[in-house]
């Protein structure tokens, strides 16, 4: 498992398997709370007495916040792309709720490389970024293809 790095990859650094993992984010009530107040304004996001009588028995993270620190973690530390995580597309599932006091960390893996026939600088990169709670629980797999471009000439081997 590679361990967070700040060396920025490139297409022709990367394989298939290949293996990044995240820090770690710990998520509590109120930016719960916040977050839905301001972008998924439903109950059982909001209020925890209400979301005990839901599908969720208790205050749930919206999959929208969850996808939201997901990405920050690849960002910052889960997947150190050199010209950014440039998404075109994926799936999504949210598999079980994030929890206030959840710590998440992102686990990615390469699955598939196809450069570019018309664009020799780049390829398309599918990644599935798993988010973990910290009992090891997938509470969000993320399956995206990303434009990742080669390293420009003349700027050595990283």
């Amino acid at each position: 498992m590679h361990q967070p790095s700040a060396t920025p990859l490139y297409l022709e650094d990367l394989a298939v398997g290949q293996r990044f993992t995240s820090v770690e984010y710990r998520l509590d009530e109120q930016s719960i709370k916040a977050f839905a107040a301001a972008f998924d304004p439903q109950p059982f996001h909001l209020d925890d007495a209400l979301a005990r009588t839901t599908i969720f028995g208790g205050l749930a993270a919206s999959g929208w916040h969850t996808a939201a620190i997901t990405m920050r973690l690849m960002v910052t530390s889960g997947l150190p792309l050199a010209t950014g995580i440039l998404g075109l597309g994926g799936e999504i599932s949210w598999p079980r709720p994030t929890r206030p006091g959840d710590t998440l960390h992102v686990e990615s893996e390469i699955l598939e490389i196809v450069p570019s026939r018309s664009k020799p600088d780049r390829g398309i990169v599918k990644a599935r970024n798993t988010t973990l709670n910290q009992n090891s629980e997938a509470v969000q797999v993320f399956t995206s293809k990303i434009l990742v471009f080669k390293r420009p000439a003349g700027s050595g081997t990283g």
